[in-house]
C-alpha cells in the first residue's frame, strides 16, 4: 500500500509527489502518456511532428503515435491543447510565471475590489499564497526573461501609448514589464551563434534562443535533463522526485508508471463518511488493469480528465458543481505587420506582458510560421474581407475580424519575423454553464468520454466587455509600436489556459473542494492542478498558481494525514538546479 497515488504528472501533480517523497513518503505518480527519457532523440523542432493534434509528440494519446489519439466531445466550435505525458501541457508551454491579481482573492480590499468576480474568489487570502509562490519561484527557478527584438518593440508600443513599467512580482495596476518565466537565462555561447556544436552544454547554458517553446525544450544539447532551458516540470519537479532519495535526508525516490489510464477512484465508507482508498489503471499498451491502493489520492490529470474521472467513476456530486466553472481566459490573437524586424519568431516563447487589473493581459508571443498560419485560422468569424458569419467585429484593428486564408495569409507569412502576435488572456467570469461532463452516446477503452461545453458567447457581459477592451488596448501598443496593419483573429474558445472545473472555494454550494483542496464530499481525495483553482486568477497565466497551491496542498496532505509540520517559511526551498540535484540526475542516467 502507498501512502499517495498521484493521478497525472503535468503542470500540478509532480510538485505534490517531489514535495511528499522528500519529506519520506511512498509516493507512486500515475501518467496517462509517456515519458521521453531523451527528448533529443524523440522530439524534434519540425511543427508537424511536434503540434498535430492526432499524431504529434505533442498530443492527448497513447505514447505509440500509430494509435488513435484520445477523444473528447465537442458540441460547439472550439480547440482544446492539451498534452500528454510526462510535463503533460508544460511540455509546450512557454514558462510564463505571474502571480495571479490579488483582487481574486478573500479579503481583498483594494478600490477596484467590486469590478472582480466576487461570488467566486479563492478561500483565502493573497498573502497567505505568498510563501508558497516564493517556494516554487526558487524552485523551478523562475527569474526575468531574457530579452530580444519583438520585447524591445512591445515595449516601445507601450511606452509610446503612456504606460508605466511594473518593478514588483505582485500586479499593482496597468503596467507592463519583462516576464518572470521559468526559463534559465542564457550563457556561455548560447544566444551568441548558430552554431549546433557551440550551443552543447557545457559551451551554452540555459536558453539559446531556438523560437521553438512549443515543440518542447531539450536545449541546450548534452545537458543534464535537469538543467535543460525551460522549466516544464519533466525538466525540473520529475528530475527531483525521481532522485529524492540520493539529496533529500529520509526521501524517497517517487515511483512513476507511464503508459497509465487511471479509470476508477475506489472509496470506502469509515465513520459514515465516503473516504478514497485507491484505484484502478490501465496498461494502454498490454490493455491490462491493475488496482493499487493508497491512503491519500490525488487528482492532478486536468481540467478535462478529473471531472470525467470523478462521474466515471460514480462519485458524489451533491452540488452538481463538479465540471462546472470552467474558465479558459477567453482567448484571443492581435497580429501586428511592421516594417521592420521584430524577431517575432525568435527567442522565448513570451518575453514581455502587459497587465490591466479587472480585465487581464496581453503578451507578445513567440510564433513559428506553422503555428501562425494554424492561430489565424482559429475563427467562427469568418474570413477576413470575405464573409462574416454575422460578427467580423471592428475596432482599433484594420477592417472585420476573421480567419486569414490565401494571399493575405502569405503576405502576413513573407517574413514572420516582421510580425508580432498578442495573445489575449482575459479575466473569465465563473459561469456553472461552462461545463465538463461525459458523453451520453460515446465511450472509449476508458469510459465514457469527456464532453466539453464551451462557447465564447454564452459569457458574462464583464467577460466580453474585457475581451474588447485587451483586444483594443492590443491593436493600440501595436500602432504605437510602428505596425503598418494590424489585424484580429476573434479567436474561438482555444482551451490552453483552463481553470476551475474542479474549483476550490468557502461556499459549499458551488464549490467541490474546501480550503485545503480536498473534495468536500469524498476524504482523502485532494486535487493539485489548475482545475483546483477558485477563478481565472484576474487573466495571468495558471501554472505558477497551480504549482503554489499544489505546494500548499502537499503541506496540508501531510500535516492533516502524516502528522508532519509545515515546511514553507522553515525550510529553505532547494532549487532544481542545484548541484546535488545535477549529480543525482547523472547518477540516475535522467
Amino acid at each position: 500500500m502507498r501512502d499517495v497515488i498521484v493521478i497525472g504528472a503535468g503542470g500540478g501533480g509532480p510538485i505534490v509527489a517531489k514535495e511528499l517523497a522528500q519529506r519520506g513518503l511512498n509516493v507512486l505518480m500515475l501518467e496517462a502518456g509517456a515519458r521521453n527519457a531523451d527528448p533529443e532523440q524523440a522530439w524534434t523542432h519540425f511543427e508537424n511532428d511536434s503540434n498535430n493534434p492526432i499524431s504529434g509528440t505533442k498530443r492527448w494519446g497513447p505514447s505509440d503515435r500509430t494509435k488513435q489519439n484520445w477523444s473528447r466531445e465537442l458540441p460547439k466550435p472550439a480547440s482544446i491543447l492539451n498534452v500528454s505525458g510526462i510535463g503533460g501541457t508544460t511540455q509546450m508551454y512557454f514558462g510564463n510565471s505571474p502571480r495571479a491579481m490579488p483582487g481574486v482573492f478573500a479579503g481583498y480590499s483594494g478600490s477596484d475590489a467590486s469590478q472582480y468576480d466576487r461570488d467566486y474568489e479563492f478561500p483565502f487570502s493573497y498573502e497567505e499564497l505568498r510563501p508558497y509562490y516564493e517556494w516554487v519561484e526558487t524552485t523551478l527557478p523562475v527569474q526575468t526573461a531574457a530579452m530580444g527584438s519583438s520585447e524591445q518593440t512591445f515595449f516601445t508600443g507601450c511606452e509610446n501609448i503612456g504606460m508605466s513599467v511594473q518593478t514588483t512580482k505582485d500586479i499593482t495596476g496597468d503596467s507592463f514589464r519583462p516576464q518572470e518565466n521559468a526559463v534559465l537565462q542564457p550563457g556561455g555561447n548560447a544566444g551568441l551563434t548558430t552554431n549546433k556544436t557551440a550551443l552543447e552544454y557545457p559551451n551554452a547554458t540555459g536558453c539559446t534562443f531556438c523560437g521553438h517553446c512549443q515543440q518542447g525544450c531539450y536545449q541546450p544539447r548534452l545537458a543534464p535533463r535537469n538543467l535543460k532551458a525551460r522549466r516544464s516540470t519533466d525538466n525540473s519537479y520529475v528530475p527531483m522526485a525521481l532522485t529524492a532519495d540520493l539529496w533529500s535526508t529520509n526521501g524517497q525516490a517517487v515511483s512513476i508508471e507511464t503508459d497509465a489510464y487511471v479509470t476508477q477512484i475506489h472509496t470506502e465508507t469509515v465513520n459514515g463518511e465516503e473516504v478514497a482508498k485507491g484505484v484502478t489503471w490501465r496498461n494502454n499498451t498490454t490493455g491490462e488493469t491493475f488496482y493499487e491502493e493508497a491512503e491519500v489520492v490525488v487528482m492532478a490529470a486536468g481540467c478535462v480528465e478529473n471531472p470525467r474521472l470523478w462521474l466515471n467513476s460514480g462519485l458524489p456530486n451533491t452540488n452538481d458543481w463538479v465540471g462546472r466553472g470552467l474558465t479558459d481566459h477567453a482567448l484571443d490573437f492581435v497580429v501586428g505587420k511592421f516594417p521592420y524586424h521584430t524577431g517575432g519568431a525568435k527567442g522565448v516563447g513570451s518575453s514581455a506582458r502587459a497587465d490591466f487589473p479587472t480585465k487581464g493581459c496581453i503578451e507578445p508571443a513567440t510564433m513559428g510560421p506553422a503555428f501562425m498560419a494554424g492561430t489565424m485560422m482559429f475563427s467562427d468569424s469568418g474570413i477576413r474581407g470575405q464573409y462574416d458569419n454575422g460578427r467580423g467585429e471592428f475596432g482599433a484593428w484594420d477592417g472585420p475580424s476573421g480567419r486569414i486564408v490565401g494571399k493575405d495569409l502569405r503576405n502576413l507569412l513573407e517574413d514572420v519575423n516582421n510580425t508580432l502576435t498578442m495573445l489575449i488572456l482575459t479575466d473569465d467570469d465563473v459561469e456553472a454553464s461552462n461545463q465538463v461532463s461525459v458523453s451520453a452516446d460515446t465511450d472509449d477503452e476508458h469510459g465514457a468520454i469527456a464532453r466539453v461545453d464551451m462557447n465564447k458567447r454564452d459569457r458574462t457581459q464583464r467577460t466580453l466587455d474585457n475581451r474588447e477592451f485587451l483586444a483594443n488596448k492590443a491593436a493600440e501598443i501595436l500602432r504605437a509600436a510602428g505596425a503598418t496593419e494590424v489585424i484580429r483573429v476573434d479567436a474561438v474558445p482555444i482551451l490552453l489556459h483552463v481553470q476551475s472545473s474542479m474549483r476550490m472555494g468557502s461556499d459549499p454550494s458551488n464549490s467541490v473542494l474546501d480550503e485545503n483542496a480536498e473534495a468536500r464530499s469524498v476524504k482523502k481525495l485532494f486535487v493539485a492542478d489548475n482545475s483546483a483553482l477558485a477563478n481565472a486568477l484576474g487573466g495571468p497565466n495558471p501554472t505558477l498558481t497551480t504549482q503554489a497551491l499544489a505546494t500548499r496542498t502537499a503541506e496540508k496532505i501531510y500535516q492533516q494525514y502524516f502528522g508532519g509540520s509545515a515546511w514553507v517559511g522553515v525550510e529553505t526551498p532547494l532549487s532544481s538546479i542545484d548541484d546535488s540535484v545535477t549529480n543525482a540526475v547523472i547518477t540516475r542516467g535522467l
